[in-house]
């Protein structure tokens, strides 16, 4: 590789930090022939200028995720790859079944591509429910609860004892963090329904955009032993494949239509 400046190294090290998540001040000296002290002097840049961590031999990326959106400005995020995989998924729901949707952005393009017939659906995401109240032949129950209005959806203990009630063939779960360790979620209320809506289903399929991979958030709600199908708009990265085939996790990945 030629040489380059300061600059330019830093963003080719940002880079190597996002495929790997972690780099060495050996790795940064032997892919961009540096000294190790121009690799420390780059480590330190980075560390006072980004949101990376300084480690004891380099860098790595923040293990916990931060960064909570509301609801409407997550629908508009990432939203082709959305919209496609959420008509991928609710292409996996037969006429007559029973099926419940948590309160996702992804999982509400579910409830607006679903054209199976005679399907039941439980769901705590007020959104959800409005769309699928316009279509025919679907019939909705709300789980009810206290609502979250930020992020749109039911929790507490009425949402659950309802929830207690009911076992479906499929739950489509939204995933705001998926990595080898398991599905986690930035608020804790809505992750303990999700795990219960897991507990109420034969088959768990999660909808998960590229965004989310590598990602993990304060409340871990389940392994990934829990999931039966993951739909998504990219091929996961090497270890988190991995762990989805250790898992015996069905990958489904569809592709954005842009015409």
């Amino acid at each position: 590789m030629k040489s380059l400046s300061q600059e330019e190294r830093l963003v080719h090290i940002l880079s190597y930090l996002n495929q790997h998540h972690r780099v060495t001040l050996q790795t940064i000296c032997e892919l961009y022939d540096v000294s190790r002290d121009t690799a420390r002097r780059d480590v330190v840049k980075l560390a006072e200028t980004t949101q990376v961590v300084r480690t004891r031999g380099g860098l790595m990326l923040p293990s916990l995720s931060k960064e909570v959106y509301g609801y409407k400005e997550r629908l508009n995020r990432e939203s082709l790859g959305k919209l496609e995989i959420g008509r991928a998924a609710a292409s996996l729901v037969s006429d007559g079944e029973f099926i419940i949707l948590d309160a996702s952005t992804t999982v509400q393009f579910v409830a607006e591509c679903l054209t199976a017939r005679n399907v039941t659906v439980v769901t705590n995401a007020i959104d959800a429910a409005s769309i699928l109240s316009e279509k025919e032949n679907v019939t909705v129950h709300v789980l009810g609860g206290v609502l979250n209005g930020a992020h749109r959806f039911l929790h507490g203990a009425s949402t659950l004892e309802k929830l207690s009630e009911y076992h479906v063939d499929k739950l489509f779960l939204g995933a705001c963090g998926i990595t080898g360790d398991g599905l986690s979620y930035p608020h804790e209320e809505d992750g303990v329904v999700k795990r219960e809506m897991i507990r109420h289903a034969d088959q768990v399929i999660v909808l998960a955009d590229h965004t989310k991979f590598g990602k993990r958030l304060f409340h871990k709600i389940s392994d990934l032993v829990a999931i039966d199908i993951l739909v998504t708009d990219q091929e996961p990265g090497v270890e988190l494949q991995r762990a989805l085939d250790e898992s015996e996790v069905h990958v489904i990945v569809v592709k954005e239509d842009r015409s």
